[in-house]
């Protein structure tokens, strides 16, 4: 990390600071979890965290949220439906800016070409390129679509 380059987990912490005294409170909450989580990992890993492992923490977080949205909307609880989709927006302003889908297509295609005959193999070929930035499911899909093309 540069020096110069505020780490994600104290961008973080200023963030949660910032929402307490403007009062938001959901915001506070949010931000505290995640933090403690990070916590929680930094604690795992006996280490102190990476930027990638505050992100890992991240779209954990990302993750667990959409099911629940995904839960929320079968029962029918839209206000509960909605809290949770707030706070998978506000997560994903921490991301880094995701990579255009024919960038991702064409590393694809690259690996299928250099003889990646499954899904597996494209995947463990093209993952390392785009961690962090793209989905896995995303790479899953576009991988799948050019197998079945060949």
């Amino acid at each position: 990390m540069d020096a110069g380059n505020i780490s994600l987990l104290a961008r973080l912490q200023g963030d949660q600071v910032t929402a307490r005294r403007d009062q938001r409170k959901e915001h506070v909450m949010l931000l505290g979890m995640i933090i403690a989580e990070v916590k929680n990992r930094e604690l795992e890993l006996r280490r102190e965290v990476t930027d990638d492992d505050v992100l890992d923490v991240i779209r954990k977080g990302i993750k667990k949220r959409k099911e629940s949205v995904e839960l929320y909307a079968k029962a029918g609880r839209q206000e509960l439906q909605d809290k949770e989709q707030r706070e998978v927006t506000a997560l994903e302003t921490y991301l880094p800016a995701q990579v255009d889908p024919s960038e991702v297509r064409a590393a694809v295609v690259a690996a299928i070409a250099g003889g990646a005959a499954n899904v597996g193999a494209v995947m463990s070929r093209v993952m390392p390129a785009f961690k962090g930035r793209v989905d896995g499911s995303i790479i899953n899909a576009i991988a799948r679509e050019e197998l079945t093309k060949g």
